[in-house]
This record gives C-alpha cells, structure tokens and sequence, in this order.
C-alpha cells in the first residue's frame, strides 16, 4: 500500500485564511512537504508553521529563482523523487503551497510529476486574486462582466492589447515590471481605475492606488483594473 499525495492550498498568507480541511491534513501530517527560494526560509511553511506536529518529518524543496527553467525543474524532479520515496512506504504526504495549488501554485509541478503513480487530493485555497480584491474593497466582475488574468511578464504589446479588450483585469506577478507595466496602463487612460496591492492578508499589506504604488514591488504584488462599464451599485 502507498500513501497518498495531498496537495494543500494555503491561501494568500494571513493563517486564518487557511481552510478547516487544510488545517486538519496539516495536523495530522506525518511528512510535511514545501517549497522554498534557495537559501531563503518558505513563505508556505511560515503560514502553516502553528499546525506542522513537531513529529512530523519535513522534506524542503529548495527552488531556485531563474528566468531560466531548466534548474526549478531539476528542484522539482528531486523534490518529487523525495515525495514518492515517502509514499512508496506507506505514508501520506501533505504538500504545502501558498494560494491555490492549481492557480499558478508550485504544487501543479509536483502533481505532473506524481498524480499519475499515487493516489492525489488537491485542496483548493483562497487565491491571491479574490484575497487581493477582498482588501482593496474592490468587486472583480458583475452579471456578465469577464475578468482578465495577465501574468505582469507578458510583453508590453501584448499586454497593451489584452487590457485594451478587456472589462475587468488583474495583473499578477507585478515585481520588477512595475514600471512598465505602469506605464501601459498609463497610455490606456486606465490610471485612475487601477489600484495596486502588495502583500495582501499579511502585516506588510499595502493598498494604494497605482499612481502612488512605490517604484519596486515584491513578487508578491497585484494590479486590479476596473473599467467599471457595468455598475455594481
């Protein structure tokens, strides 16, 4: 018999925003597994870090941060082998990720990797976009309105054309292409709709709009863009 692969949401990283069925996976978890920024301590295990049993045994995956992909996949093919000699013994494996597991989570890599050889659960988590909306006060989408998802490393003129189409957007991944992608929304007149949040849920929290957002974002940061053509009021 093998143990089974759970792949836990944690939510965007305020702790009650963990979900019960998360919180009792964790709890009762005899191997804990996470990712974490090569040489930096893990986002996802801070968040879990009051439910992780001090029994429990931890398997770190150390990702590194690359534009080029090939030395996170190498992490996640160790990272994988690591989890399935776990589950090969027995014993179920609960793996943290920060937001969704599915919505640009790491999990998704180990899941690829895993789902087909052993039995797998994935519990879904509150998600940066509906948590970064929450904080910012500012509703997604109405009736009919589509929302637009843009990752912030797009092109400028691709991101100029999918905003321009349209109705309500959210741009992840801000970090270091602020500026350009300030200046984008700039030049659509879409300034005075765009608010910008930068660690949503945590003590770091900061919510302004775009024109006051400061010149550097953390990776963990995000644009929403209202055009407001359906009145929610």
């Amino acid at each position: 018999m093998t143990g089974k692969l759970y792949g836990v949401g944690l939510g965007p990283g305020d702790p009650d925003l963990i979900t019960l069925k998360a919180a009792r996976l964790i709890r009762e978890a005899g191997v804990v597994a996470y990712p974490a920024l090569a040489g930096s301590a893990s986002f996802a295990r801070s968040i879990a870090s009051d439910l992780i049993s001090d029994q429990a045994r931890e398997i770190v995956i150390d990702v590194p941060m690359s534009l080029v992909r090939e030395p996170a996949q190498r992490a996640y093919d160790e990272g994988a082998r690591r989890i399935a000699e776990a589950l090969e013994t027995g014993s179920d494996v609960v793996c943290l990720c920060e937001g969704d597991p599915f919505f640009y989570g790491s999990f998704m890599y180990l899941h690829a990797r895993l789902a087909e050889r052993f039995e797998t659960e994935v519990v879904p988590g509150v998600p940066s976009l509906t948590a970064c909306a929450a904080r910012a006060g500012q509703p997604l989408a109405a009736r009919n309105e589509r929302v637009t998802v843009l990752p912030g490393p797009l092109p400028e003129d691709e991101l100029t054309r999918r905003i321009e189409g349209a109705e309500s957007v959210a741009i992840l991944k801000v970090g270091r292409h602020l500026p350009k992608l300030r200046a984008v929304i700039g030049r659509l007149g879409l300034a005075d709709r765009a608010i910008y949040v930068e660690r949503a849920t945590l003590a770091e929290e900061r919510i302004c709009k775009l024109a006051d957002a400061p010149d550097a974002a953390p990776y963990f940061s995000m644009i929403l863009v209202a055009k407001g053509a359906d009145p929610w009021l």
